[in-house]
């Protein structure tokens, strides 16, 4: 994997900002897009821009083959068993909220028990919170060791059999924890629940087989793994979309349409209401090709490495905490001691650093972590140590600046 070539193909990176090169450690927010994924949407809306499912002339026919060949794409890249199982939402937070909605409704009641835990990020733990109010089921959280991992002995002690849902992320956005999903779903299974994967955070670096995992349900956003903003993937076992309710209703998911009633068409289309997120998923099909060149083994090894070897560069600073576990995903978050982590992002910025500071959508475990906020680094298949070295640079001008009253 030659880092300068793969920095090529993505050429936001080559530019100044505020008189700097950019160093963008910034992608778990949001990834930078390959002139690949950028002509792929390019190419859909220039010559064969049209809607899909409708038409059956030249370019619907043409935009409603690249459509359904991206969700094959999306099918292939984690191992699902059939294309019925792959439904294109806006993102993770809309997938969540579709399993709240549809099968939390319909399948939860008083006294009945949904788990998650601290590390969620609020697209995993508001819909859960909406959902166990109307349905009087109770929101029961499993606990985390010191370093923000999961003992797999706290989660057999807090799943029971009144346990009908778990709901975990795969990776953490903050502490970069990579959990035990299998584990975990063996639980789950074992007492009568289903089990909800958060994996934002996980596909874009790790790969994803569901068969393996026998996960019931998975949620991930596109613009993550250089996708692009507005499309995500909820994939769901068939048996269990197929009894679900659509929660949104209207053109293009219905079969027949009387005046009082009407039957919805089958999967996936009967949770894809009104026009679908077209270039969205054209993209993301071409994302999956560029990372699947690449190989998310190759990726995971070389993020690995770069963490490794922030956490090592970071730990030399005086008065820096790093929070998280010692194996960690390709992030790494911290604080300085009496500097505010935006101030620490506003100094960094000047230098043309782009880094998180915040909550991180993540308040529960801000208040776990017992601090209001944190900065974040995180790396993706384009970053350098030379980038790493520019941040510990950066900090370390940023805690002088304020060590002497600036």
């Amino acid at each position: 994997m030659n880092i300068q070539d793969i920095r090529s193909m993505f050429p936001i990176l080559d530019q100044e900002v505020n008189g700097n090169p950019l160093v963008y450690l910034d992608s778990a927010a949001t990834s930078q897009k390959p002139v690949t994924v950028i002509e792929a949407l390019d190419r859909y809306y220039r010559e064969y821009n049209s809607n899909v499912h409708r038409g059956v002339h030249t370019l619907g026919t043409k935009a409603t083959d690249a459509y359904e060949n991206s969700r094959e794409k999306v099918r292939k890249f984690i191992n699902a068993s059939s294309m019925q199982e792959i439904i294109f939402t806006r993102g993770t937070t809309t997938a969540i909220n579709t399993i709240a909605e549809s099968y939390g409704r319909d399948n939860l009641q008083e006294g009945d028990e949904i788990v998650i835990t601290y590390m969620e990020h609020h697209a995993n733990i508001i819909p859960w919170q909406q959902i166990a109010k109307r349905t009087g089921a109770k929101l029961k959280y499993i606990p985390l060791q010191e370093d923000g991992s999961i003992d797999i002995k706290d989660v057999e002690a807090t799943v029971t059999n009144q346990t009908k849902i778990v709901s975990v992320m795969m990776v953490s956005n903050v502490l970069g924890t990579i959990n035990p999903i299998k584990e975990i779903t063996e639980i789950a299974h074992r007492n009568g629940a289903i089990m909800v994967v958060d994996g934002a955070q996980a596909a874009p670096h790790l790969k994803i087989d569901v068969k393996d995992l026998n996960c019931d349900f998975l949620a991930f956003s596109g613009h993550k793994m250089c996708g692009p903003t507005g499309i995500g993937v909820l994939y769901g076992k068939k048996a269990l979309l197929e009894k679900m309710v659509p929660v949104e209703t209207g053109g293009e998911m219905i079969d027949f349409v009387d005046l009082y009633e009407s039957t919805w068409k089958e999967l996936p289309w009967k949770f894809e209401a009104g026009t679908p997120i077209i270039a969205g998923a054209i993209g993301l099909g071409a994302a999956i090709d560029f990372l699947e060149d690449i190989g998310l083994d190759n990726i995971l090894e070389y993020e690995h490495k770069l963490a490794d070897y922030a956490v090592e560069r970071l730990s030399q600073i005086e008065g820096l905490t790093i929070y998280g576990p010692k194996h960690r995903a390709g992030l790494v978050t911290f604080n300085i001691e009496d500097v505010h982590p935006h101030d620490v992002a506003t100094v960094l910025d000047a230098d043309g650093i782009a880094v998180r500071a915040g909550h991180h959508c993540a308040q529960p475990l801000m208040k776990w972590l017992k601090v209001s906020a944190t900065a974040r680094a995180s790396f993706y298949l384009y970053n350098t140590e030379e980038e790493i070295d520019k941040l510990v640079e950066g900090l370390i001008k940023t805690k002088e600046y304020f060590s002497n009253g600036f």
